[in-house]
């Protein structure tokens, strides 16, 4: 039996034709009943989403997404409009809106580049080139620069190796001791080669071993040795290597800490991890910061939206 680590699942006496029905009853007439939406959105599984969107139109003829978007609005509408989307989809979205909106927002590239499986990486590769009919590798290398483009076009081709290989554990961790704190100046090649190619179980061998060598965890050293939008990727991936969940708890903290809150990443990650490996998340949260997810939530949004979003979330770990 797998452990169960989202905490949006698909909803067992599920139908498609009644959860239409409550939509279309909690957006008819005078004023929308946004607890009626946001109850039930929350409580079904991005697929189930998808057959009340086709059962909608059949029964009403009319868009979803559209009566939704028109009957909501701000953050609340910007988290609805995310949960409707199927979630590769939702990728290919944010990755284009990255890479065509004003300005590069390397932030997204880096956030979904780093943390998805090869498998994922392949999927939205040829997703995007089904709906924008453009090559997302040409997309991302015209957008970026130097090595954080390197390192990005390594991502994407998804070929990141398997299992461990206890003969390059050692020469790994010495080449990017050579490449880094061994150096005046560094060789960044090494780091965007073994980081981008290895898997996951493999690089946390290879920290370890680097840790021995150096005195140093590998992330001291990518502090130390880059710096900018390469320095953003490369820890990335460390995180990724060392657990996804505990990436993705850092993320959110870094968009709840502080002054304002980044709306976007929040979303972003609360709709995408929800049927994942949310759980592990808030596991991960609990453990490095003096709080919890549920809380930080509730302390930093209002609202509908923050209905929404505690009910993705879950639960809290007291």
């Amino acid at each position: 039996m797998m452990q169960i680590i989202s905490t949006v699942k698909p909803h067992s006496g599920f139908n498609a034709n009644n959860d239409a029905e409550v939509l279309y009853k909690a957006m008819k007439g005078l004023g929308t009943d946004e607890d009626a939406i946001l109850q039930l959105l929350t409580a079904r599984s991005n697929a189930q989403r998808q057959e009340i969107k086709a059962a909608y139109k059949t029964l009403h003829g009319k868009d979803l997404v559209d009566d939704l978007m028109s009957e909501l609005g701000g953050k609340f509408e910007s988290l609805i409009v995310t949960l409707m989307t199927p979630p590769i989809m939702y990728e290919v979205t944010c990755l284009r809106d990255a890479i065509k909106g004003a300005g590069t927002d390397e932030k997204v590239l880096v956030e979904i580049l780093a943390s998805r499986s090869p498998n994922e990486v392949n999927q939205i590769k040829s997703l995007y080139k089904r709906e924008h009919n453009d090559d997302l590798e040409e997309d991302v290398t015209g957008d970026t620069g130097g090595h954080f483009k390197r390192m990005l076009v390594v991502l994407l081709q998804a070929s990141r190796q398997q299992g461990i290989q206890e003969d390059l554990i050692q020469s790994d961790a010495q080449a990017l001791f050579v490449a880094g704190e061994q150096k005046y100046g560094t060789d960044e090649g090494q780091f965007i080669t073994i980081l981008g190619n290895r898997s996951n179980a493999h690089l946390r061998r290879v920290f370890e071993e680097y840790r021995r060598l150096s005195g140093y965890e590998i992330e001291e050293s990518i502090q130390r040795e880059t710096s900018g939008t390469l320095q953003e990727v490369l820890l990335a991936v460390v995180k990724c290597a060392r657990s996804v969940p505990g990436y993705f708890a850092d993320s959110l903290y870094g968009a709840m800490k502080g002054a304002g809150t980044d709306d976007q990443t929040l979303i972003r990650i609360m709709v995408s991890r929800s049927e994942v490996d949310m759980l592990d998340i808030r596991a991960e949260f609990r453990k490095r910061f003096a709080t919890s997810l549920h809380k930080m939530i509730q302390g930093d949004t209002s609202g509908d939206y923050r209905k929404a979003l505690l009910l993705l979330c879950g639960g809290d770990d007291a």
